[in-house]
């Protein structure tokens, strides 16, 4: 993991991007009661710079990620920031339970956590940690849906197939 750039830090965040298989990953990881914890994951693109990780927490989070790009069956076990509304934390929770393999469709989920379909959706979108909370794993009733915001082809829906794909599950 060679970096170009040292760690921009920010009101005591640390920011650093790291390579993924499908392009790069930014990672920004910031003090929260006394606690170093990780407060997002981005999806970037390859022509983001990468900047090595300057704290423990970031160092530990690169090595998980790159465990799970080797074995997606690699359980992550990371401080995250408490983060989401009390609807979004519940999605991201039952998100967390759809096994590596498998996907579940946006209204499936609505129907486990008493909600619509589009709420579902926008709670994805909102995701800070979308490998921890894995909602590429949420698909439509009719093909493979958006993701991260984006419900065109473009590069966070071929993300989406990559990791639907190192999962096996399509």
């Amino acid at each position: 993991m060679a970096a170009s750039q040292k760690s921009s830090s920010v009101d005591g965040a640390q920011h650093c991007v790291i390579e993924a298989p499908f392009g790069r990953l930014g990672i920004l990881t910031e003090m929260v009661d006394a606690s170093l914890m990780l407060s997002k994951i981005d999806y970037l693109p390859t022509s983001t710079p990468l900047i090595a990780p300057q704290n423990q927490l970031a160092k530990d989070v690169a090595k998980q990620c790159q465990a799970y790009f080797k074995n997606p069956k690699y359980q992550f076990d990371l401080p995250l920031k408490p983060a989401g509304t009390t609807h979004q934390q519940k999605v991201w929770s039952q998100i967390q339970k759809i096994p590596v393999g498998s996907t579940s469709t946006y209204g499936e989920l609505a129907k486990k956590i008493k909600s619509g379909p589009r709420a579902v959706g926008t709670a994805c979108g909102a995701n800070p940690y979308p490998l921890i909370a894995p909602c590429h794993r949420v698909v439509a009733a009719q093909g493979i849906g958006g993701f991260m915001k984006q419900n065109s082809p473009g590069l966070h829906r071929q993300i989406k197939i990559w990791l639907l794909k190192h999962e096996g599950a399509i």
